[in-house]
């Protein structure tokens, strides 16, 4: 009996991770918490219940993309990715890597492209974009670094070519240690340029 009522919630799990990754994408819903309430609620399912975790979602998204993305998804990634380089040859000067579901393949078309980039100066990287006649936006994100201490850093967003690019401005000894991931809750996967063009 026990054993049926795990393989029932496990089931419920998939189900609404399934859901979670479909508003994900047709809605450009961002925050995989928020997702999953509304795949749990529009499920009839009660939220008090286990709901599958951020990583279940991350897997749910990538079969998504699998089933329904194609050679569609693909195209996009592929986009996607090669305005990353072209930003990030714009901002060679602060080291920049990539991250996110660009960097993953779980992008979709409201998906931005995320940049961490490095200097002691955060007014550089706006100086930089002003330079080059770029617009941009600040923005502040809150990354948690290690378990149970998060900091707050400066961003700048600009449209670049067909997508918006997200610059995250971290000191120049940050490129040492990523932040943890809010997916898996392991240091973020970082990609430099060479391992970005290799994607390609």
């Amino acid at each position: 009996m026990p054993r049926k009522s795990a393989n029932g919630n496990e089931r419920a799990r998939r189900v609404v991770a399934q859901e979670a990754a479909r508003i994900i994408v047709n809605h450009g819903v961002r925050d995989y918490r928020v997702a999953k309430i509304k795949a749990a609620e529009r499920l009839g399912m009660t939220t008090r219940g286990s709901l599958p975790g951020n990583a279940e979602i991350e897997r749910a998204l990538e079969e998504h993309h699998q089933l329904f993305g194609g050679e569609v998804h693909a195209d996009l990634l592929r986009s996607l990715r090669e305005v990353a380089l072209r930003a990030m040859d714009i901002l060679k000067v602060f080291s920049p890597r990539l991250v996110g579901p660009v960097l993953t393949g779980t992008a979709d078309d409201n998906s931005a492209v995320n940049l961490h980039v490095f200097s002691d100066s955060i007014e550089a990287v706006p100086a930089l974009l002003s330079t080059r006649d770029i617009a941009y936006r600040a923005y502040e994100r809150r990354l948690r670094m290690r378990r149970g201490r998060s900091e707050t850093y400066a961003g700048f967003e600009f449209p670049y070519a067909s997508a918006h690019i997200q610059a995250t401005v971290f000191p120049v000894d940050g490129i040492r240690q990523a932040p943890l991931s809010p997916v898996d809750g392991k240091p973020m996967e970082r990609a430099d340029v060479k391992r970005v063009t290799e994607l390609l």
